[in-house]
Parts: structure tokens; sequence; C-alpha cells
């Protein structure tokens, strides 16, 4: 057995006994007790609202170099100029590591991705969550296309998913998406022989800059930050996934859909790049109270225009585009779903 495989079987088995125990703590969130993050990312007893004072709530985004981070911090202030709420944002790595913030009610709200949240609500999916369904999990809003970008430098001779094979490819932090789509598409298109390496956006730039891995994966809105910075010192060439690799991509996982990353998204990448793409959604659980979740969702979608990231996709008419679970009763009374 190769060590990346040895390596990932380790993870994953680590990943299933974490997501179990959370599973086993979750229950359905019936009568349970709100709760948040404090500071120090620790769960604490949510302050409950009266005599107008104000709760602090804890919201998990993603790391600081993608979409997930800039833009709920932008929610935090939308949030908070509208409401007396407080948001408390948390970089983290992502999907997978939210999912189970949720679960243990650290977090009262993240964003996560469509597919991840489908497989923690059903216990399915991937192995993290095979048999261990998160069933607090709730739905809030869908927002924009989570474009997958491949990335590398011009000169490495990697010009499709193909010449992927014996490259040392930077999948994503440990826990997220974005490890997670990176797999899926590995194994569609028929890439076996990598050295994998996990690292967050920002990190994984400063990677290719110092020539210590050929890829990586990028899974977020464009453009995004850590790739912007990146093509602002070297030459990047962004790798396609089309053709029969994009077909083998969709047939293998239902989640990935078509997208294109327009031309002259990233500097020195003049043309249109094709690729796919899932879908970032924010998330909740079942324990916090439906006020405080209309509340929430209510300064978000009636603020939209005062938001400057993804401000072409993110809408209350499209914010149930793609929910791939149930929605928390608060989002149902503010969308009327």
């Amino acid at each position: 057995m190769t060590d990346k495989k040895t390596r990932r079987r380790f993870l994953e088995a680590a990943g299933v006994a974490g997501v179990a125990a959370l599973a086993g703590c979750s229950g359905n969130g019936g009568g349970s007790t709100e709760t948040e993050s404090g500071g120090d990312g620790t769960a604490e007893d949510t302050e409950t609202e009266s005599g107008g004072e104000s709760s602090r709530l804890s919201w998990h985004a993603g790391g600081t170099g993608g979409t997930y981070y800039p833009l709920s911090n932008e929610f935090k202030t939308i949030v908070e100029e509208n409401t007396d709420f407080s948001l408390s944002v948390q970089s983290t790595g992502a999907s997978v590591e939210n999912v189970g913030s949720l679960a243990d009610g650290s977090a009262d709200f993240a964003l996560i991705q469509n597919d991840i949240a489908f497989f923690a609500k059903n216990g399915t999916g991937i192995e993290t969550f095979q048999g261990n369904a998160i069933e607090n999990i709730r739905g809030v809003a869908t927002l924009y296309p989570e474009t997958i970008t491949v990335v590398t430098l011009q000169g490495t001779g990697i010009e499709t998913l193909s010449d992927l094979s014996g490259a040392t490819i930077n999948t994503g932090d440990l826990g997220s998406g974005t490890q997670v789509n990176a797999n899926q598409i590995l194994e569609a298109v028929g890439i076996t022989d990598f050295t994998e390496q996990n690292a967050g956006f920002s990190q994984a730039s400063e990677q290719l800059a110092n020539g210590d891995i050929d890829a990586a994966f990028v899974v977020g809105g464009w453009p995004v930050g850590a790739i912007e910075d990146l093509a602002t010192t070297n030459d990047i060439h962004i790798v396609p996934i089309e053709g029969e690799n994009r077909q083998a991509v969709k047939d293998a996982a239902s989640w990935f859909a078509d997208d294109t990353i327009p031309a002259n998204t990233y500097s020195g990448v003049s043309e249109a790049v094709n690729t796919v793409a899932v879908q970032a959604m924010i998330a909740t659980n079942a324990g916090v109270s439906a006020d405080t979740v209309e509340t929430v969702t209510a300064a978000i979608f009636d603020n939209v225009d005062d938001l400057s990231i993804k401000t072409d996709f993110i809408s209350a008419d499209s914010a149930q585009d793609g929910m791939s679970i149930e929605l928390h009763e608060g989002a149902s009374a503010y969308f009327g779903a």
C-alpha cells in the first residue's frame, strides 16, 4: 500500500470516529439549548434575548484565502447593523469541519457546500459520514456556485487533468469540502498516483510559488483572493476540466455542474477556462431558535445590496436553488418555503 493510501485511510478513520461522536450527541435538535461559540472556540450558553439585550452568535467560515471568510465578515457587518445580534466569525477548515461544529453546537451558523450538507444529513456519500448521519443540521440558504479551480504554474507541463499523474498536489485543508471534491475528481478521471499535501488556499499558493507542490485544488467563488495574489507575482495556468474528463466527473458525482471561469479573472489568464462547480450554502443546527434564524436570514437577504462579494448570485429569489437538506423552520418562515 502506498504512503498516500495509508495516510488517507488513517485520516478517514479519524474522521469517522470524530463524526460518530458528534452524531451521537446531535440528536434531532428537539428541545435542545441554544449554544454559541466563545472567543476560544468552545461552546458557551447563548445569551438569550430579553429586554432588548443582544445575543452573540458563532459563525464558522473557512480559510482566510478563500471566499467563505471575507463573505462571512460581510454578513457579520450586515447582521450587526440590522439586528441586536453580534457575530463571531471564525476561520476554519471549511465544510466538513463546519458540519462537526454545527453538530456539537459550537457553531450557530456555518458556510458549507451543498454536497457535503447532503452527505452529512443522510450519512452517505463519503467515508466520514457513512452510517453517521448528522441529524440536527439544517439549511438556511444557498448562495453561489463554488468553482473547482485546479491551479499550477506555467512551465510545469501540467496542461490537463491527466498530467497530474505522479504530481504533488495540494487537495485542500484536511476535513474540507475542497479535499473531498479534489479526491472525487482525481478518482473519477483515474488519477491514483500522486502525492497528497493538505493546506489552506493561502499556504497552497505559497507552496506553488516555492515549487513545493505541482498543483493545487481550490474550491470557491471566483475570484479567489489567494489565486489573485499568486497571479500577481507568478505566471499561473488554470487546468481545465472539460470534455471527457468533465463528463467523467459529473457521472461520478451528481453534485458537479458545468461552470466556466471567465477570461481575465486572474492576471495572465486571458481565455475562459471550463471547469465544474458545487454550491455554497448557509447552514445552521436545529437547536438555534426559529426567531434567531429568521432574524439573521432576513437581515442578510433584505440587505444583499450591501454586499460586495458574489453580488451576481446571492439573492432571496435564488436562495433555495440547489438546497440539499431540510430547511430550518426560521429560514422556512422567511422564504415562505
